[in-house]
């Protein structure tokens, strides 16, 4: 067993030799990196410390320059003074904080202006490299706002001889048709090969290890299908509600915010067949090819759910959705949402696979977890519960396969037990990268593997527009669940209807560090 503890920069600088190569020219190449929407919450509390934490560690190119772009009337100090809680300062970084920002810029202008973009552009001219480096564009912006700015990124800042790429935050749109306006739109001005939809789930370290266990591994080949597996559950709980930004999270519902995204991601990796090889385009053809086999959803194979004031919660934290001043009144907007959907080819048909994921709940936990169908012929009078294979993607990522094993002592007793691969105490001393490092990573170096194709987008709002269609015209009222709880008991219901087994006797105990 290798216990060798690597630092954050030998892990980091694998992966940077592992995605640029030994190409001089890669690190050489002035690049310039522009964050649309620079005064945002997600610029200051994402974007600018993922970069930083990349340009510490020596992941960056080394030519590489930083100019963010906002309505407000701001200045580098300013950017500066609104990220440092968010950069994780160590002792020591001081200087390489100075270095960071004194590649920094800032423009002020309108988002519908081309006047605005025409002076970013003589702005971009101006810093080394000029018209002719590497530019990155991140649109850190509402998509009301994506039309108007990606046309005239188009218009008036694009590399005279470098490459431009588009980074596009979710929601890619609201439902089908909007999706395929916003993709025709950017389809009008840029090449696929140009444009990353960013998933942050998908950089994240135990959805990038679904491949890696499954098609590395020979012995869960002849296990992973519907002779062996009973139900595949996908879970994605936070314990908070909205927070004050109900009337955001309002417009979308979590249908939009987390399944029809981050948990169908997580199910096309456990679905898919294994890819030709690990190039972007394979392993998405495989997603792809998923996603074509999941009729919409039927709402007989939903429940919803809105969470309500806890009866013993004191203060705001605990008061229920509608009771957030920024919620509309009478909201009908689902907090709280498990669908069934079922993949129906010759691997998976018949096999249920269970999304689950909602707002103030009893826990934060977002995991994938196969259930194994029962022993047959059990000699144990029913005393062995099923295998489950759990993969947990936060928080404490590990990998754990629940079994039955005998209890210790004189009586022939099962008892339910794991192996468990739990990273904190199997990988000591390593920090995982953040999704975001990953990603932004992944867009310097041209790997799409991570991030979401056209056909992709297009099939998963297929198969979740109809239903949201239907909950929006009909006003379909969410169950209520109270804050802190597990959610609707008629969630459980419908789980335990398509075949799922839970018994509620046994708690995953997280291995002691040594």
């Amino acid at each position: 067993m290798n216990n060798k503890a690597l630092t954050r920069s030998e892990v980091f600088g694998q992966l940077r030799k592992e995605l640029y190569g030994d190409e001089p020219s890669t690190h050489s190449q002035t690049h310039v990196f522009i964050i649309l929407g620079a005064s945002g919450d997600l610029a200051k509390k994402k974007i600018y410390p993922t970069l930083w934490w990349l340009f510490r560690d020596g992941l960056l190119p080394d030519n590489v320059y930083f100019v963010g772009f906002a309505r407000s009337n701001l200045t580098v100090e300013d950017i500066k003074a609104a990220c440092l809680p968010y950069m994780k300062l160590q002792a020591g970084e001081a200087e390489s904080l100075t270095a960071f920002f004194s590649r920094n810029s800032y423009l002020s202008g309108r988002y519908d202006d081309g006047s605005s973009f025409h002076q970013l552009s003589t702005h971009l001219s101006s810093l080394p490299g000029g018209a002719d480096a590497n530019r990155l564009f991140y649109l850190a912006l509402p998509p009301t706002v994506y039309h108007h700015v990606s046309t005239n990124i188009r218009a008036h800042c694009m590399s005279s001889k470098g490459w431009g790429r588009l980074i596009v935050e979710k929601p890619f749109g609201r439902d089908l048709q909007s999706s395929q306006e916003l993709s025709a739109h950017l389809f009008s001005l840029f090449t696929e090969d140009q444009i990353y939809r960013i998933d942050h789930y998908l950089g994240k370290e135990m959805v990038q290890n679904l491949m890696v266990l499954r098609f590395g591994n020979r012995i869960f080949g002849p296990l992973w299908n519907r002779n062996s597996v009973a139900c595949v559950v996908l879970t994605f709980k936070e314990p908070f509600g909205t927070q004050g930004r109900g009337g955001y999270f309002d417009d979308f519902g979590i249908i939009r915010d987390v399944m029809q995204n981050h948990l169908l991601q997580m199910l096309c990796l456990v679905a898919m067949e294994k890819p030709a090889s690990t190039s972007p385009d394979d392993v998405r053809d495989e997603k792809v090819k998923v996603l074509k086999c999941i009729a919409p959803v039927a709402l007989s194979d939903v429940v919803l759910g809105q969470y309500v004031g806890a009866p013993e919660g004191e203060g705001q934290s605990r008061l229920g959705y509608r009771d957030d001043p920024t919620v509309p009144a009478g909201s009908c907007t689902p907090t709280f949402a498990t669908a069934v959907l079922y993949v129906k080819n010759e691997r998976w048909d018949g096999v249920p696979f269970v999304l689950r994921c909602g707002k103030a709940l009893n826990e934060r936990k977002a995991e994938v977890r196969l259930q194994f169908a029962d022993v047959p012929g059990d000699i144990f009078g029913g005393r062995c519960q099923r295998n489950e294979l759990v993969v947990r993607v936060q928080p404490d990522e590990a990998v754990y396969l629940k079994m039955t094993t005998k209890r210790p002592g004189v009586y022939f007793s099962p008892e339910e037990t794991e192996l468990d691969l739990t990273y904190k105490s199997r990988y000591k001393n390593v920090t995982l990268p953040d999704a975001y490092e990953r990603l932004i990573l992944d867009v310097f170096c041209g790997n799409q593997m991570h991030f979401v194709r056209s056909d992709e987008l297009r099939e998963a709002w297929r198969i979740f527009t109809p239903l949201l269609h239907r909950i929006e015209g009909e006003k379909i009222q969410p169950l209520p669940y109270a804050y802190g709880s597990r959610g609707p008991n008629e969630a459980d219901e419908l789980v335990r209807r398509v075949g799922f087994r839970y018994e509620g006797t046994y708690k995953w105990v997280e291995p002691h560090a040594t």
